[in-house]
């Protein structure tokens, strides 16, 4: 049975190999526009991909809303993620222990349904458990106003996004 630090060792060498890889994909790349540092190209839009544009390449268009995307994404970033599918428009975070309550840990879903920055285009969903007298995690129910919360709190984040990548 191979020990975890040789398991370990080999998936970071591995993982060295593929950004290794994909650095040098990049630097071979000629069709990126030359600008001065930190500037971006004319016309260049972060969220193009989200928002219908081509994106470049054989990638088809992402069909959710690119500021809701990123706002989500921001807004749980102190839980740790499981997975993110930006085509599908789903966000899973992994459990996360709030220090200060560490019998009590927390799951978050986050659904992006929209291409358009509306409120009925976001749905979250969040899983609460608690660990009883043995040890165990059980489930136990979640406030409805918590996903509320959250999806209030991704909208904000979303506007300012908006807001602050406006051109002028």
């Amino acid at each position: 049975m191979p020990s975890e630090t040789g398991v370990l060792k080999k998936s970071l060498r591995v993982g060295l190999a593929i950004l290794a890889a994909a650095s040098l994909a990049a630097c071979a790349s000629n069709s990126a526009p030359k600008t001065f540092e930190g500037q971006e190209p004319q016309g260049f839009n972060p969220f193009s991909v989200f928002e219908g544009g081509s994106g470049g390449g054989d990638r088809p268009a992402v069909s959710v809303n690119g500021y809701l995307w990123r706002a989500a994404l921001d807004t749980l970033s102190f839980m740790p993620l499981s997975s993110a599918d930006p085509y599908g428009g789903v966000i899973i975070t992994d459990w996360y222990v709030n220090p200060e309550k560490p019998d009590e840990r927390f799951k978050a879903t986050v659904y992006i349904l929209d291409s358009r920055l509306r409120a009925d285009g976001l749905n979250v969903a969040i899983f609460r458990q608690v660990r009883d007298a043995k040890g165990t995690w059980t489930e136990a129910q979640v406030n409805a106003q918590t996903e509320v919360d959250v999806e209030n709190a991704i909208l904000t984040r979303a506007r300012q996004v908006r807001l602050s990548s406006a051109p002028g």
